[in-house]
């Protein structure tokens, strides 16, 4: 029976780098917001020339991803919880249910969300190489073979774009940091298994998967 692996784009992930079946290469980043709304209108506009300038600086795709998730607060309901059934105050005891079931109801209507947000940035042997994907296919018929040593070697080569992209975003007023290898497994992980991230809950990574 196929799993869900089987139907992922991904090889493996590795030193904090993507490594698809065709064997090209993701980084991704975790990029902060600002809030747009509270700036003047001569910032708007700077922010503006800004973003756009970063975006005709670019020589290579990105791709920008926003991820929505209702905001995980069950420690905070936990608490709650306890101090309702420690409560000897019927009154305040009353006053406490009634309270964690609001803010409970109001979190599961998805009224309180969280943002996260993120840039993929993409390389291929071919652009080491001075070519395309598209040719390279054409000209072996297969999927290139990924060495430790061309590994090595786009992965620099990616880690430059990288910076050059966290550049660019630092002039907007933006940070950018690169996810390492366990944060990129449990983002791909919180992607396909929603409510459990939602919780809280992410599965434990592998100590030899943590580097």
């Amino acid at each position: 029976m196929p799993s869900t692996q089987d139907f992922l784009e991904i090889d493996q992930i590795r030193e904090g780098v993507i490594i698809l079946k065709n064997k090209a290469l993701r980084g991704v980043m975790m990029v902060s917001s600002i809030n747009f709304a509270l700036k003047s209108d001569e910032e708007q506009q700077s922010i503006i020339s800004q973003f756009q300038g970063f975006l005709n600086s670019l020589d290579f795709s990105v791709q920008i991803m926003i991820q929505s998730r209702r905001l995980n607060i069950t420690g905070y309901l936990d608490k709650l919880e306890d101090l309702e059934n420690n409560q000897t105050n019927d009154l305040l005891k009353i006053q406490i249910q009634g309270y964690r079931e609001f803010i409970n109801e109001l979190v599961s209507a998805g009224t309180i969300m969280s943002k996260t947000f993120f840039v993929t940035i993409p390389f291929t042997i071919l652009e080491s190489e001075g070519g395309s994907a598209r040719q390279l296919i054409k000209s072996r018929g297969a999927i290139p073979t990924l060495t430790e040593e061309r590994f090595q070697m786009i992965k620099q080569q990616l880690w430059q774009r990288m910076e050059f992209v966290a550049l660019g975003l630092r002039r907007c007023g933006l940070q950018a940091m690169p996810l390492t290898t366990p944060e990129l497994i449990e983002l791909f992980w919180s992607l396909h298994h929603p409510k459990q991230a939602e919780v809280g809950y992410y599965p434990e990574v592998p100590p030899e998967l943590s580097e």
